[in-house]
C-alpha cells in the first residue's frame, strides 16, 4: 500500500542547492516508530545514506557528508524534503527516499522510491 516519490530536478548547477521533496501515499510518516530515509547510490558505487527523519521528527545525518544537508518533513502533505547545500559533480547520484522502521537500521527495509537521476553539471 505505501509508495514513495521522489520529484525530479535532473539537473543541478554546481555550489546550488538541490532540493528533493518525497511524497507518502498508503500510510502516514507520523505512524509510530517509522522512519524516512534518504539514499543515494553514485555512479558504479554503492548506497549511500544520507540520513533520516523519525516518526517524532528527529532528524539523523550521515556524518561523513562533506556539505550542509537538510532534512524536513510537511505532516499536513505527508512529504519529507531533503536539501543538499553546494553541491559538486560528486553529488551526481540517484537518489531514493525510502520508509522503514526504527530497528532496520540504517537502510529501510521497507517501501523505496523509484529513484531519481540527479546530475551535478555546469
Amino acid at each position: 500500500q505505501v509508495q514513495l516519490q521522489e520529484s525530479d530536478p535532473g539537473l543541478v548547477k554546481p555550489s546550488q542547492m538541490l532540493s528533493l521533496t518525497c511524497t507518502v501515499s498508503g500510510g502516514s510518516i507520523t505512524t509510530r516508530n517509522y522512519v524516512y530515509s534518504w539514499i543515494r547510490r553514485p555512479p558504479g558505487k554503492g548506497l549511500e545514506w544520507m540520513g533520516a527523519i523519525a516518526y517524532d521528527g528527529s532528524t539523523y545525518y550521515n556524518p561523513y557528508l562533506k556539505n550542509p544537508t537538510s532534512i524536513f518533513r510537511d505532516t499536513s502533505k505527508n512529504q519529507f524534503s531533503l536539501q543538499l547545500s553546494s553541491v559538486t559533480p560528486e553529488d551526481t547520484a540517484v537518489y531514493y527516499c525510502a520508509a522503514g522502521v526504527v530497528d532496520d537500521g540504517y537502510l529501510p527495509g521497507g517501501c523505496w522510491g523509484q529513484g531519481t537521476h540527479i546530475t551535478v553539471s555546469s
